[in-house]
């Protein structure tokens, strides 16, 4: 079995590669060709924390993945010097069920989910996009800045956290990173992020909309991966009531969160209000934006089919690069 820590996971999944395989990933689920049941959740009331089983079948033409993640969410922890989510992939090959990788699981999920974002902004943005927002100054809004800058040719960058200082340190470490600008800016206020963006990606666990409708121009697109339960909620109903809606799995989006569940309850759309799946836009099943002036969205709760090509890809690339640590098993 070959080990990778969180640095080896960053350096064998790169951004643009786990971009391109989040396609095929979400192509396959929209296919049929993956088996991915509604993830297993776990309360674990003494400690105020959740853990998350996540396994996934993958049956593409270029390759089969198995695999399952196990990701927890321990409030706790920044108060004890750990990481808010602890996580750990267990791939297994898929001809035999025997074990071959385990990653470490918080660096992968936080690629994949910034690069399936990206691979809706690639699908749903203004090829001319050149404004991008970044809500929430996390691991996670990190691989959303880094996505978005690998597909759009974007020149300035707006993040807004509630801590400023969390902003700032992110705009420090990322301004002239690979594809990502030099103009990086901390906003002062939510409107002052959002009105003059072509793309917002919201990266927070709020329970309250994090921005105004009204602060919303025409032609933007929005990638929103933060809510993942019901409680949740990134996006201003009236935002999701006029645009056009893409998510990463229709069950799994009108079980868990609260953008769609939310104002579906409060009767301002039905579940039909879904325009379609992102990996019916990539085989084409499926039309994305109509218009420039559309506000498009793609709403994400994460699905375990992304981790398990997210991590095949990881270990094929690992064994390239001579990385990781082998382990008898």
């Amino acid at each position: 079995m070959l080990v990778l820590n969180a640095t080896e996971v960053r350096q064998a999944l790169p951004m643009r590669e786990a971009i391109e395989g989040m396609k095929r990933a979400f192509a396959a689920l929209s296919d049929g060709r993956a088996v991915v049941p509604l993830r297993s959740r776990l309360p674990i009331e003494a400690h105020d924390a959740l853990s998350l089983f996540m396994p996934a079948f993958v049956h593409n033409p270029d390759g089969e993945a198995l695999a399952v993640k196990i990701v927890s969410l321990f409030p706790e922890n920044p108060g004890r010097g750990l990481a808010y989510i602890q996580a750990a992939v267990l791939v297994m090959e898929p001809d035999t069920g025997r074990s071959i990788g385990l990653l470490e699981g918080s660096a992968l999920t936080a690629i994949r989910t910034g690069a399936a974002a990206g691979a809706a902004v690639d699908l749903l943005s203004r090829p001319e996009s050149r404004v991008l927002t970044v809500f929430g100054a996390g691991a996670q809004g990190r691989t959303q800045l880094e996505a978005a800058c690998s597909v759009r040719e974007i020149r300035t960058v707006w993040i807004f956290d509630s801590a400023a200082g969390q902003a700032g340190r992110m705009a420090a470490d990322l301004s002239g990173v690979g594809p990502i600008p030099r103009d990086v800016r901390v906003a002062s206020s939510p409107r002052q992020a959002v009105m003059g963006a072509d793309i917002i990606c919201t990266a927070t666990t709020s329970r309250t909309p994090v921005f105004s409708d009204a602060d919303v121009r025409s032609g933007t697109h929005i990638s929103a991966v933060g809510s993942y339960t019901p409680e949740m909620q990134e996006l201003p109903a009236e935002t999701m009531k006029r645009a056009r809606v893409v998510v990463d799995s229709r069950s799994a989006a009108l079980a868990e969160t609260g953008d769609l569940i939310q104002p579906i309850r409060a009767g301002l759309f039905s579940k039909d209000h879904i325009a379609a799946e992102l990996g019916e836009l990539v085989s084409g099943r499926a039309v994305g934006r109509q218009s420039i002036d559309e506000i498009t969205v793609f709403k994400s709760v994460g699905i375990a089919v992304q981790d398990a090509v997210a991590a095949s890809i990881a270990l094929a690339n690992a064994g390239k690069l001579g990385i990781g640590q082998e382990v008898g098993f």
